[in-house]
């Protein structure tokens, strides 16, 4: 007689390519191409040294991020990490910067989009394009449309393809005009005429955007083939691979475009760039721009909506708005809602791609400090065997990401600090002068679909 038929798990079919080639789709093949423009600028013209700076402090991180999913398989979230490692008041203090990186994800994808926009269709003003964007943005993830792995994978295959025809081209451009020497190659890297520390601390600390988003593979401990071991390998290998493919694209962008020369719109500066090297590339990388970033804009929307969600469910966020779920189409409709107005109204009143990146940024090492710090006392603090492997990459890890946190413009962190003490103040206000319990841990179980 057959035996009982055990309870269905999830296949565990994804090898580590798998995962490496996920993380890649999720952080986009063109992440540097949208930041071109405000890392020449910031970094006066270091675009690659910023690149392979921010993948070095990625990559500490990295290694934190797969330690602590090993730790917590089912959380995934630095908010959870903190929390539950060192202290809920810090976990708290974490999620909130962590809202403050997932909302200004989508409204920072909607300014690039509508400058781009603008370019293509002068005739539409900006302020008309960021108003449809947000409502599409808005109106697609309340209807609860998936986007299919498939349709991801077909995506980054076509930014690949774009990617190559732009190498190709980058590549006949360079080598078809005069230039003086090896220092024309090695100036991408380092220019002594315009090279400054602070300035490029402060382009890496805008860098850090190419890499969001690799710590999504975590989520997929449950379908990966030896996770202990996959998940923290995919993590570091998708920041190289994304690192690499980065560093190439914005070396060949600088040879064909100098940081001497100034771009007609700092935004769109790839987009000019490929159109130097090749005239259709203008229409052809300023499209696949518009896709990868309406795609970003979308999902991150809905990342948002469920940060907000995880926190309100956890009681650190009014729990009747923000713990909702819409009933029919089982979505946190309120909080797609919300963020959708927030991005609108940033977009309208910000314009300035560079600043809001660096906004983003100002939450998002918030939270990557969190997390080395975290690792830091799960795997070294309260192991019995000490070891070097489990102090080094987490102090690193937080020393870099606190060394790129100072380097933010001084507009950001003002900014940015607003958002943290009114975080701190509802914090304060919601438990009477931290008397009460702030957030609440415990994840109740998912409900039967």
């Amino acid at each position: 007689m057959p035996e009982a038929t055990a309870a269905p798990r999830l296949r565990r079919a994804l090898t580590l390519w798998d995962l490496v080639l996920y993380g890649v789709i999720v952080i986009q093949p063109t992440a540097p191409m949208s930041v071109f423009g405000v890392l020449s600028n910031r970094g006066r013209g270091h675009v690659v040294t910023t690149i392979l700076i921010a993948m070095v402090a990625m990559l500490f991180t990295a290694i934190s991020y797969g330690r602590m999913a090993r730790a917590y398989p089912s959380a995934g979230s630095a908010f959870t990490y903190v929390g539950q490692e060192i202290n809920p008041a810090l976990g708290y203090v974490t999620g909130w910067s962590m809202v403050m990186d997932y909302m200004l994800n989508p409204m920072i994808c909607i300014i690039w989009i509508s400058q781009q926009a603008h370019v293509f269709a002068p005739g539409i003003s900006y302020q008309v394009w960021v108003v449809f964007i947000a409502i599409v943005f808005t109106w697609l993830n309340v209807l609860g449309v998936r986007t299919s792995a498939r349709i991801n994978a077909g995506l980054a295959a076509g930014m690949g393809v774009v990617i190559a025809i732009f190498f190709v081209a980058a590549a006949r451009f360079i080598f078809g005009v005069p230039h003086d020497g090896v220092a024309f190659f090695t100036r991408p890297f380092y220019d002594p005429a315009s090279f400054n520390t602070g300035a490029v601390l402060g382009g890496t600390s805008i860098a850090v955007l190419t890499y969001i988003g690799f710590d999504g593979i975590s989520t997929l401990s449950e379908e990966a083939e030896n996770p202990r071991r996959n998940i923290l390998l995919a993590t570091v290998l998708t920041c190289v691979v994304i690192g690499l493919l980065s560093a190439l694209q914005v070396y060949a962008a600088q040879l064909i475009w100098p940081a001497s020369q100034p771009f007609p719109d700092e935004t769109t500066a790839f987009v000019s760039a490929a159109g130097r090297a090749w005239t259709p590339l203008l229409a052809i990388v300023g499209i696949t721009l518009v896709v990868a970033n309406f795609g970003s804009g979308m999902g991150a929307q809905l990342g948002a909506a469920r940060l907000l969600f995880g926190m309100g469910r956890s009681n650190a966020l009014p729990k009747s708005f923000f713990g909702a779920i819409e009933p029919r189409r089982r979505i946190p409709r309120n909080n797609v809602l919300f963020v959708g107005v927030i991005a609108l109204a940033g977009a309208l009143v910000i314009r300035d791609f560079g600043l809001g990146a660096e906004l983003l940024n100002f939450g998002a090492l918030i939270a990557f400090m969190g997390v080395n710090a975290a690792a830091f006392i799960h795997y070294f603090v309260r192991e019995r065997r000490k070891t070097i492997s489990n102090l080094v990459p987490p102090l690193i890890g937080f020393a870099v990401c606190l060394l790129l946190w100072l380097n933010l413009s001084r507009t950001a962190q003002i900014a940015g600090a607003l958002w943290m003490l009114a975080g701190i103040a509802f914090g304060a206000w919601k438990t009477r002068g931290f008397r009460g319990e702030l957030v609440d841990f415990s994840i109740p179980a998912e409900e039967e679909n």
